[in-house]
C-alpha cells in the first residue's frame, strides 16, 4: 500500500487503473465509490460515477495523519482553465469547496462530461461553477445527472438544467426524482412529465418544497380534476399552496356557492385563472356586482363559460362593452342572458372586430342602440368579419333583400355567423331535391341551422313516400328526434304497404 497523505491511504491499483468513464453519473451498480473525509470535518464524501467495463471498487480510506494532496493541482488548474476560470477564481472556487483537493481529477473531468451530457455548455459551466463549486462534488448533482439522463431519457431542456443548476444550491437537489415521481403517482402520464418540467420553474416547483408540500398541493389540487389541470398549466406548480392556490381557488369556490365540480370545470378551462391575485379577482366581481347589478352565482356562471372574463380590462373592455348593451335597452337579466349566449362580446377587440360588424349590420338595416341590434351583435361575435360578410352577400345573391335577411335573421340570429358554403349547400338542396321555395326561409329560417346529411336528408327521404312535398318544413325538423322516431316506423310500415299495393296494382 501506499501511504499518500496522513489521513489518508491509497490502493496502488487506482494509480494504474484507467477506467472507461461515461459522461453521466449514476448510484446503481456496477459503480465507483470514493469516499473519505476532509480536514477535521468528519462529513462522508461520495461521488458515484457509472463504470461500464468493471465492477471493481476502490475505496479511499482514513489511516494515517499525513496530508497530501490526491490529485495534482496543476491538473485541476488547467481543467478550471479549459472552460475559462482564470488562476484567481480556480483558487476561490478551491477555496470554498476544499473536497475539490483531494478528489481525483479525471472524477472532476467525469462529472463536468456529466453536466455538458444534459446540455450544460462551457459557458455556463463556469458561471456555475463559480457560483456553486459544490457542483463538482456534491452527489445530490450526479443524482440528478442519473436521473435527467436514464429516468428522463435527456428530455429536460438545456436551459431548465442551467436554470435549476444556478438557481439554487446542490444540497436543494437532493430528493428531486423522488418529488418528480409524486406527479406519476397522482395520475401523471409518464409521456407528459418532461413536458411538465419544461414548463416549470424547477427551483420553485421542486426544489425549495419538500415532498410533504408537493403532496399537499397535488392532494388540493386533485378534487378539481389535478392530471388536466397541472398538464395544461404546469406552471401551476410554481405556486405557494397556503398563499396563493388555496385563497385564490377558495374565493372561486364562494363565488359559486360550494359548487366544488363546476370550480374544476373552470380551473380545467383557464388554468391560468390562478395567476391572478385574490384582490384581483374581487375586483372584477364587484363590476358586475354594482355596475352591472348581478347576483354572485350569475357573475359565476358567467365566468364558468368564459373565465377570461377575469383576464378582460375592466376600464378598457367591460364597462364599454355594459355601455352599449344597456344603450341598446338591456336591463340587467338581459344582460346576462346576452353574456351567457355570448361572452367573447367581452373580451373582443372594439376597433379590430365589433365595430366593424356593428357596421355591416346597420347596413342592412339593424337600428340604432336597439335590442335586436345588440341580439345580432351577441350571435356574430362567434365568427368574423369576412364570414358575416360573405352570409350577407350569399342571401343577396340569392334574392334576398338587406330587408329579408334581417327579418329572418331576427326570427333566427344564428344565421348570421353559419359557414357561407354549408348555407349554400342547403338552399341548393331546398330549391332542387325538395323542390320548394327560396322564400320559405322567411318564416322558418331555422331550416338552415340543421345537419343537411344527418337531419334534413335523412328525414325528408323517409318522409316523403308518405306525405310527398306538401309538407312543413317546420315540422319536419323541429321535432325531436325521439318523436321523430317513434313515428319512424310508422312511415315505414306505411311506405311499404304502398309499396304492395302498387305492386298488386300493375299485377
Amino acid at each position: 500500500m501506499i501511504t499518500l497523505m496522513s489521513s489518508y491511504s491509497f490502493y496502488p491499483q487506482l494509480l494504474s487503473f484507467s477506467p472507461q468513464l461515461p459522461l453521466y453519473a449514476t448510484h446503481t451498480s456496477p459503480h465507483l465509490c470514493f469516499s473519505g473525509f476532509f480536514g477535521g470535518d468528519n462529513r462522508a464524501f461520495l461521488l458515484p460515477i457509472s463504470i461500464q467495463h468493471s465492477r471493481n471498487v476502490f475505496i479511499i480510506r482514513k489511516s494515517s495523519r499525513q496530508s497530501v494532496n490526491l490529485t495534482e493541482i496543476g491538473h485541476l488548474f488547467s481543467v478550471f482553465q479549459v472552460l475559462g476560470i482564470d488562476d484567481r477564481v480556480a483558487n476561490d472556487i478551491i477555496g470554498r469547496n476544499p473536497g475539490l483537493e483531494v478528489v481525483p481529477v479525471e472524477l472532476i473531468r467525469s462529472r463536468i462530461r456529466g453536466l455538458q451530457s444534459v446540455g450544460v455548455n462551457e459557458v455556463v459551466l463556469s458561471k456555475l461553477i463559480s457560483k456553486h463549486p459544490d457542483v463538482l462534488t456534491a452527489e445530490e448533482v450526479g443524482f440528478l445527472i442519473e436521473f435527467i439522463h436514464d429516468g428522463l431519457g435527456n428530455k429536460i431542456e438545456s436551459i431548465q438544467i442551467e436554470r435549476l443548476l444556478l438557481g439554487v444550491e446542490p444540497r436543494f437537489i437532493a430528493g428531486f426524482d423522488k418529488k418528480v415521481d409524486l406527479l406519476l403517482q397522482h395520475g401523471i402520464p409518464q409521456e407528459k412529465i418532461a413536458y411538465i418540467l419544461n414548463n416549470v420553474n424547477l427551483s420553485k416547483a421542486f426544489c425549495l418544497k419538500s415532498c410533504e408540500e408537493i403532496q399537499r398541493m397535488l392532494t388540493f389540487l386533485s378534487r378539481f380534476d389535478a392530471v388536466s389541470i397541472i398538464a395544461k398549466r404546469p406552471a401551476i406548480l410554481n405556486y405557494d399552496l397556503d398563499t396563493q392556490l388555496v385563497p385564490r381557488i377558495g374565493f372561486l369556490q364562494r363565488l359559486s356557492g360550494g359548487d366544488t365540480d363546476a370550480v374544476g370545470e373552470v380551473l380545467n378551462r383557464l388554468p391560468a385563472i390562478v395567476t391572478y391575485s385574490v384582490e384581483h379577482l374581487q375586483g372584477h366581481v364587484e363590476f358586475f356586482r354594482s355596475y352591472v347589478g348581478l347576483t354572485d352565482l350569475e357573475i359565476f356562471k358567467i365566468v364558468l363559460v368564459f373565465p377570461n372574463v377575469m383576464s378582460t380590462s375592466k376600464q378598457r373592455k367591460l364597462q364599454p362593452r355594459i355601455d352599449l348593451l344597456k344603450e341598446c335597452g338591456l336591463d340587467s337579466g338581459e344582460i346576462y342572458r346576452f353574456l351567457i349566449k355570448a361572452p367573447l362580446f367581452l373580451g373582443l377587440s372594439f376597433e379590430k372586430n365589433l365595430s366593424h360588424k356593428l357596421a355591416m349590420l346597420v347596413k342592412i338595416g339593424y337600428g340604432h342602440r336597439t335590442k335586436d341590434l345588440a341580439m345580432a351583435m351577441g350571435a356574430v361575435t362567434r365568427t368574423s368579419s369576412e364570414n358575416l360578410q360573405e352570409v350577407i352577400d350569399l342571401f343577396l345573391s340569392y334574392g334576398f333583400s338587406s330587408e329579408d335577411i334581417v327579418a329572418m335573421s331576427k326570427k333566427h340570429f344564428q344565421i348570421l355567423q353559419y359557414n357561407p358554403k354549408s348555407l349554400e349547400k342547403k338552399m341548393d338542396y331546398l330549391l332542387v331535391e325538395m323542390d320548394r321555395e327560396i322564400g320559405e326561409l322567411m318564416s322558418f329560417p331555422a331550416f338552415l341551422g340543421y345537419n343537411l346529411d344527418n337531419r334534413i336528408k335523412h328525414r325528408y327521404e323517409l318522409k316523403k313516400k308518405v306525405v310527398g312535398n306538401d309538407m312543413s318544413l317546420n315540422k319536419l325538423l323541429s321535432v325531436s328526434s325521439k318523436s321523430f322516431s317513434k313515428t319512424k316506423k310508422q312511415l315505414v310500415q306505411v311506405s311499404c304497404d304502398l309499396d304492395e299495393k302498387g305492386a298488386g296494382e300493375i299485377e
